[in-house]
C-alpha cells in the first residue's frame, strides 16, 4: 500500500455521451408566437395594442442597441409603416409611458424563461460534440447599480448561463433582505422547467455558493458541482491547502500571451482516499490551480493559487476538462460586462416594479441572440441590427432562424 494518502489522477476511458437530439424545423419558433405565452397583466377593457407586438418591439429594439424604455419607443417610432405592420401596429404606436407601464407589470422570471426557450429553439447543437462533452452552466449574480426599489435598496439578479450557447437559461430576482444563497434553489427550479432535467449538467459558480445545501440539491437532481473553496469554508479550505500537492504531478498546463502579459495556468487534481474523504458533500476530487502572470513590459510576476472541488470522479473529469470548465465561469462575467458597457446597464435608473429585471432580461436575450447568430462583437451586431430593421424583424419573427 502506498504511503501517500491520495490517488493521482490518471488517464481513463472516455465515457459515452449521448448527443442531444437536433432541433427540427418544425420546432423552431417565431418570436411573436413565443411571446403569446406571456400572460397579459393589463385589464382586458380598452386594450389598444397587442401584447406580443409590444414585447416583440422591446426585444427587437434592445437587439438593435436600445438601452432604455425611451430608446425602445423611439426605435418603434422610427420604423416605416411596413416594418410596424409586421410587428402588429397598423395605425398608431404606443407612447413611452405605455411601454413602461406594461414592462414594469410583467413577471420578469417567467419572461426570462420564455425568451430563453425561444432562443434555444433557434440554436442548433454542435455536432459532433467533443470527447467527454458536458453541458456547463455558469451561475453568477449582478447588482443593477442604477436601479432602486421603493425602499431605496438596490436590485440584485442571479442568472444561469449555458456556456455552450451564450444563452441565459434563467434569471431570478434576489430578495431585498437576503442574498444569492436562498435564490439558488429557485434558479435551479427555473432551469429544470426549461430543460426538463438537470441530469449530468455541471454547475460552476463563485465561492459564495460553496454551500452544503447547494451541493445536496444539485446532487439530488442528478447534476454536478464544480466550486471554488475560499475563506468562507475555513475547515475545507485548510484541508485542501494542506494536501501534499508537491507530490502530485501536473495534470494539465496552458500558456497564453496577450493583453500585455504572459500567463501560465497549471492544474493538479487528486482523489482523496483517507477516511471521510473531502469534507464537502459529494466531492470526488480536490483541485489546485496555479496562475502565474508576467507583465511583458515590466517583467513583474505574480502568482495566484485557487482550490476547488468537483462532484465528478477522475474517470469523468480529467485535468484538461477541469481547466476548460473552470474558465467557463468567466463567460457569465463577460456577459455582465457587455450589459454594462454596450447597454450602459448601471447608468439606467429604472426604479419601478419589475422594470429593472425585465430590462435586464431583454439585454440577456439580445446578447444571446447575437451570440447564437455567430457575432462575437455585440456592440457591432447591435449597430448592424439598427441599420437593417427589416432584416432583424424577418430574422426574429420567422420560424426559420437566420442572421440579419
Amino acid at each position: 500500500m502506498s504511503a501517500c494518502p491520495i490517488q493521482v489522477l490518471s488517464a481513463v476511458t472516455t465515457p459515452t455521451i449521448t448527443p442531444a437530439r437536433p432541433v427540427t424545423d418544425g420546432e423552431q419558433t417565431g418570436l411573436l408566437h413565443a411571446l403569446s405565452a406571456v400572460p397579459d397583466p393589463r385589464s382586458p377593457r380598452g386594450l389598444r395594442y397587442p401584447l406580443a407586438g409590444l414585447l416583440a418591439v422591446a426585444v427587437c429594439a434592445v437587439m438593435a442597441g436600445a438601452s432604455s424604455v425611451t430608446a425602445i419607443a423611439d426605435w418603434l417610432h422610427d420604423l416605416d409603416d411596413i416594418a410596424r405592420a409586421r410587428l402588429g401596429f397598423i395605425r398608431k404606436v404606443p407612447a413611452t409611458s405605455t411601454m413602461w407601464r406594461l414592462l414594469i407589470r410583467l413577471d420578469a422570471d417567467l419572461l426570462a424563461t420564455i425568451l430563453a426557450g425561444w432562443l434555444r429553439t433557434r440554436t442548433q447543437p454542435a455536432t459532433p460534440r467533443p470527447r467527454r462533452y458536458r453541458q456547463v452552466i455558469a451561475v453568477d449574480g449582478k447588482t443593477l447599480r442604477g436601479a432602486r426599489r421603493a425602499d431605496g435598496s438596490q436590485v440584485h439578479l442571479l442568472s444561469a448561463l449555458d456556456t455552450s450557447t451564450g444563452i441565459i437559461l434563467a434569471q431570478v430576482t434576489v430578495s431585498a433582505k437576503s442574498n444569492e444563497i436562498p435564490a439558488f434553489t429557485p434558479l435551479l427550479d427555473a432551469i429544470e422547467r426549461l430543460l426538463g432535467s438537470l441530469q449530468d449538467l455541471i454547475f460552476v459558480a463563485d465561492a459564495m455558493h460553496t454551500q452544503v445545501n447547494h451541493a445536496n440539491e444539485i446532487a439530488a437532481r442528478g447534476a454536478h458541482l464544480l466550486i471554488p473553496v475560499k475563506g468562507n469554508r475555513p475547515t475545507l479550505f485548510t484541508q485542501l491547502k494542506t494536501l501534499p500537492w508537491t507530490q502530485i504531478p501536473i495534470g494539465h498546463q496552458t500558456r497564453d500571451r496577450g493583453h500585455g502579459r504572459r500567463e501560465t495556468r497549471t492544474v493538479k487534481a487528486v482523489t482523496v482516499t483517507t477516511p471521510g474523504g473531502i469534507g464537502f458533500p459529494h466531492a470526488e476530487q480536490a483541485i489546485r490551480i496555479t496562475r502565474t502572470r508576467t507583465l511583458t513590459r515590466s517583467g513583474k510576476t505574480t502568482r495566484e493559487t485557487a482550490y476547488l472541488t468537483i462532484s465528478l470522479p477522475a474517470a469523468d473529469a480529467q485535468p484538461i476538462d477541469l481547466q476548460d470548465w473552470i474558465r467557463r465561469e468567466w463567460l457569465i462575467e463577460a456577459l455582465h460586462h457587455i450589459r454594462d458597457v454596450t447597454f450602459r446597464e448601471d447608468s439606467h435608473q429604472a426604479r419601478t416594479g419589475n422594470g429593472p429585471a425585465v430590462i435586464a432580461t431583454l439585454r440577456n436575450t439580445a446578447i444571446g441572440y447575437h451570440h447564437a447568430s455567430g457575432d462575437t462583437n455585440i456592440a457591432r451586431a447591435t449597430r448592424r441590427a439598427n441599420r437593417r430593421p427589416h432584416d432583424l424583424i424577418t430574422a426574429v419573427t420567422s420560424s426559420n432562424p437566420r442572421t440579419q
